[in-house]
């Protein structure tokens, strides 16, 4: 099976030797993305709040880059550095994803890169073409 890699400008680009997503058959694996404005390439500033809103923004234009959305995401990893701020990210997620949710992990790390709170990765279903 042939893999075919996605990039957009609309998210910030790879740190380092991976794509932002690759595509094999209907499957779309999203990198992590952290809250990095696309623009700067730099941490938002804020809260953990302001950080999920921002990973989740560069996660959906990826997904719209590979020709879906957040709605065909089928599962999501999510990392957090201090899991006590799982209720605010858990308020996000709520808000940037749609019933039915994907199923998702929350994993507590001890660091993140570029000092990030917060990064989100995901599979995503797309449909034949």
């Amino acid at each position: 099976m042939s893999r075919t890699p996605i990039q957009t400008d609309a998210a910030p680009a790879a740190i380092g030797p991976y794509s932002q997503a690759v595509r094999a058959g209907e499957l779309v694996f999203l990198s992590g993305q952290i809250p990095l404005d696309p623009a700067t390439g730099e941490l938002v500033a804020g809260d953990i709040r302001a950080q999920a809103m921002q990973a989740f923004a560069n996660l959906k234009a990826v997904c719209a880059a590979a020709g879906g959305s957040l709605d065909d995401v089928v599962r999501v990893g999510l990392y957090l550095t201090d899991l006590t701020q799982f209720a605010a990210v858990n308020a996000v997620m709520s808000e940037v994803f749609t019933p039915p949710y994907p199923a998702r992990s929350t994993i507590e790390v001890s660091a993140l890169p570029k000092g990030a709170g917060f990064e989100v990765d995901a599979v995503m279903v797309l449909k034949s073409r």
